[in-house]
């Protein structure tokens, strides 16, 4: 009950803290709550020294309180002084845990160093669930390259766009902002040139409340991009790269150094299935429009080529007025 508040809490710093991950802290005491933190935002301070200072302010002694928070607590000066000597000094017992510090500047430390300390140490609790929350940090901690997530949306015959006339949005308002959600949750946006010259998309996030923007990567091996286009002329930050498809692990890697820890691929279908025939996504969003383009473009998008990629059904999901279908990758589908 106590971690899966800690879990909800830790909610409330989502799109806010990259490439830091979301951690929530709950505080109890005699088997009730008696403060709760999260990380709120890059350079704010973490979910355990948060919840000391809830408890403080509510007029609660933290001392003899077992906190629960779903990352192993920090050892290290970072942006914020260590959380193990903050939960020293407030006089915790004991620290649940529910998943292990992957980063190579914690592995394990912190949990070691409060054991060191007489203070009590278990982890495992709600691991599963802890690790879905912050998959795109424990992939980068583990890789050093971003998660890739595709979102693609079809007609009823997988056409994704309608060449008989200008560019024009098939999905429902709703679904937009499903995707705007999407953006938020992501360090970059990447797309091919065509996407940019037939769409001219703004690619950031308008629709739903967000304290940073993504990247915007725009794949132009030919120099073709149109100097006028909204992404290259709004103050953002856009990121024109001359990488061929042959080179996208370069590409990844690359931005893997800059701490993209997640990448939402919008492209079109030739991008899509350069990074399928990669073996390079780990997750695919395929949205199903209820609708008949007149002149079609097919996606050539089918669930036997989302299998062969190494992707497993998931989940289906609904955005606004459409049926989405979830895949992601079998080692993530049986964490």
């Amino acid at each position: 009950m106590f971690m899966e508040r800690a879990l909800l809490v830790a909610e409330r710093g989502r799109g806010q803290v990259s490439p830091n991950p979301l951690v929530g802290c709950v505080l109890v005491k005699e088997g009730k709550v008696i403060a709760e933190g999260w990380h709120d935002h890059l350079g704010g301070l973490h979910a355990e020294q948060m919840a000391i200072h809830d408890a403080e302010e509510k007029g609660h002694s933290p001392n003899g309180a077992t906190a629960y928070v779903t990352l192993e607590p920090c050892n290290h000066y970072g942006r914020t002084p260590p959380c193990t000597e903050a939960l020293m000094w407030a006089g915790i017992k004991e620290v649940v845990i529910a998943h292990e510090d992957p980063n190579p500047t914690v592995r394990g430390n912190g949990q070691s160093v409060l054991g060191d300390a007489g203070i009590t140490t278990r982890i495992g609790l709600m691991h599963e669930e802890a690790a879905e929350q912050m998959h795109g940090f424990l992939h980068w901690c583990n890789h050093r390259r971003p998660l890739i997530t595709v979102k693609l949306a079809i007609d009823r015959t997988g056409s994704v766009d309608d060449i008989s006339g200008g560019p024009a949005r098939f999905t429902s308002q709703g679904c937009l902002e499903k995707v705007h959600e999407l953006r938020r949750d992501c360090d970059a946006v990447l797309v091919g040139v065509e996407t940019v010259n037939r769409d001219n998309p703004q690619l950031n996030v308008r629709l739903v409340p967000s304290t940073r923007q993504p990247l915007r990567v725009v794949i132009d091996p030919n120099g073709r991009v149109d100097e006028k286009a909204k992404l290259l002329n709004d103050g953002g930050e856009t990121m024109v790269v001359q990488n061929e498809f042959s080179s996208l692990e370069s590409l990844l890697n690359q931005l893997g150094d800059r701490e993209i820890q997640r990448v939402l691929v919008e492209g079109g279908p030739t991008t899509v299935h350069h990074f399928l025939e990669a073996g390079m996504v780990d997750e695919f969003f395929l949205v199903h429009a209820d609708c008949l383009h007149e002149e079609p473009l097919p996606s050539g998008i089918t669930p036997a080529l989302l299998e062969r990629s190494g992707l497993t059904q998931y989940a289906e999901l609904v955005w606004g007025q459409e049926r989405v279908v979830h895949y992601v990758k079998s080692s993530l589908a049986e964490r």
